[in-house]
């Protein structure tokens, strides 16, 4: 495992970017190259990549495939599939994909398909709701225990059982619990507590605080009326609660959807649905492992992410996902490649002396391109962009007449032309005499229109990647979901950081322990800035 600043081919790389890289034009290549979208589009299970709008061309990439390849990309990823410890500094397996293996085909296999099997036997016994009477399901989690099932559940809504509702609590901001309670009946909710530990404090006190709601509330039954996703079952079961589906040391938060961490997700969409989420994760899985680098969709995915980085200077990703249940994916895009590559020493410990993870950020389309699509043509930034296209909808399953059904149709063809224009756009520009020659538009009378066209014109050259679903399905999306894991382990293994531990999240968590009696009672400043001091007195008068 070579960092890749230490390699031949990053020399090779940075010396390809001088010469052919940094003026590298979409528009011309396109023009010399008819071919271009045949040569840099890319299938992998269940997704079709669209890579030809992006600052690169054959040659980039065959420096790109040489950088991972002398990197040992194939190497560390095969050590991750067969469970070696490549999280050194917890000394962990990661083993994620072992979630979605079939039955026999991955490691600790007999273990995983024992808590699967009996979490998604259970989740039938609540989804019918006419022996259950469960009407609500409230998660009660944070980070990965929370953003992979609110990410899915939406997501997957022509799916869901459409007699239950579904509720996330992440926030300890009691604003967040408060604004679920009161909408709920005690007889008719089922709580999922979800933490491995059953220690993390947000989750705590929202789960306690709806134990004491439920108790005031009439309810009087906690053993049926909480469950619990964790591994400390003794605490759990001090709670109340007698239900607990485990996992294991060897599952990181943000890859834990799969897991019993996916409860939620299984009772939303049923045994049957789950099984398919982890059979189009398993695909991409296979993929990944066994796809040349030169067509390897997620590897390719996580080459450009280094090259746009720490050749092209760019520090963040805008993901515009053109379908509404996709809503909450740019957010959990943001802990599982942030979370994984936002480190700033290499596996050694080592300051590393190059840029690592973007900030990854969004929305959905067309509601982004009202809000900051106006700095992605016309900024001072480069952001390379990724539209997530869904070619069919699910508009059949809404229960709705004929009429309706085909007006929301044509809205999607609305959508998807909005989506390939936003594409088209960031690449083509407008010149300012192409925007003269515009027929005008209402504008001051003040401004000549020399100047006018100048506002009005767009640089372009603005790269992005167009991922497109046929549909969106249980299949689908566990598909793409695998594939952004994979372009995270990429980018992560060139860098040659570790992309499972999350250190720096624990520092806030320490101070805080120290900072609450301090708010809470009178306590001596001592040892404390002087900014924090000022702000506790403040917040104390």
């Amino acid at each position: 495992m070579i960092r890749c600043d230490r390699t031949a081919a990053w020399a090779a790389l940075k010396g390809h970017f001088e010469a052919h890289g940094r003026d590298f034009d979409l528009r011309v290549a396109f023009a010399r190259d008819p071919g271009r979208f045949s040569s840099l589009s890319f299938e992998a299970p269940g997704v079709f990549a669209d890579l030809s709008k992006n600052l690169f061309d054959v040659a980039t990439l065959h420096f790109l495939l040489d950088l991972a390849r002398e990197c040992g990309l194939e190497a560390q990823r095969d050590a991750m599939y067969a469970g070696k410890s490549i999280n050194t500094t917890e000394d962990r397996a990661v083993l994620h994909t072992a979630l979605r293996a079939p039955r026999g085909q991955g490691p600790h296999t007999d273990e995983v398909h024992a808590v699967l099997d009996a979490m998604l036997a259970w989740a039938e016994t609540v989804r019918d709701t006419a022996a259950s009477g469960i009407r609500h399901v409230v998660n009660i989690g944070i980070g990965g225990s929370d953003l992979g099932p609110q990410m899915v559940v939406p997501a997957l809504d022509a799916f869901v059982h459409p007699g239950l509702h579904f509720h996330f609590v992440s926030n300890v901001d009691g604003h967040d619990i408060s604004t679920v309670l009161r909408r709920l009946k005690p007889a008719e909710t089922l709580f999922v507590v979800a933490s491995k530990t059953f220690t993390t404090q947000e989750t705590m006190a929202n789960a306690q605080l709806a134990r004491s709601w439920f108790e005031a509330e009439g309810g009087t039954d906690i053993a049926r009326h909480f469950v619990a996703t964790t591994t400390n079952v003794e605490a759990a079961a001090a709670f109340g609660i007698t239900t607990t589906f485990g996992f294991w040391d060897w599952v990181g938060g943000r890859f834990s959807l799969w897991s019993a961490i996916g409860l939620p997700i299984a009772l939303a969409i049923g045994a049957d649905h789950f099984r398919e989420l982890l059979t189009g994760a398993h695909a991409m899985d296979r993929h990944f492992a066994e796809a040349p680098l030169a067509a390897n969709v997620p590897a390719l995915l996580g080459l450009l992410d280094v090259w746009y980085r720490n050749f092209h200077g760019a520090t963040s990703r805008s993901v515009a996902p053109y379908h509404h249940g996709l809503r909450r994916l740019p957010a959990y895009l943001q802990q599982l490649e942030m979370e994984s590559n936002g480190k700033r020493v290499d596996r050694d410990g080592e300051a590393l002396p190059y840029a690592t993870s973007p900030v990854v950020w969004g929305e959905p389309g067309t509601n982004s391109q009202h809000a900051y699509f106006q700095m992605l043509h016309q900024g001072t930034d480069l952001i390379p962009v990724e539209f997530l296209l869904v070619r069919r909808p699910t508009f059949g399953s809404a229960g709705l007449n004929d009429d309706l059904t085909a007006r929301l149709e044509r809205q999607q063809t609305l959508l998807l032309a909005n989506g390939l224009a936003q594409s088209q756009a960031l690449m083509c520009g407008k010149t300012a005499e192409q925007a003269l020659a515009d027929r005008p538009l209402p504008a001051s009378a003040q401004a000549d229109a020399a100047t006018l066209a100048r506002h009005r014109s767009f640089p372009g050259n603005r790269p992005s990647t167009t991922l497109l679903l046929d549909r969106l399905t249980p299949h689908s999306l566990g598909a793409l979901i695998a594939l952004y894991e994979h372009r995270v382990f990429t980018s992560g293994a060139l860098w040659g950081i570790n992309s499972f531990d999350q250190w720096g999240v624990e520092l806030g968590k320490v101070l805080c322990r120290d900072l609450l009696p301090r708010l809470t009672a009178e306590a001596s400043p001592e040892g404390l800035d002087a900014s924090t001091a000022g702000l506790i007195a403040r917040l104390r008068s």
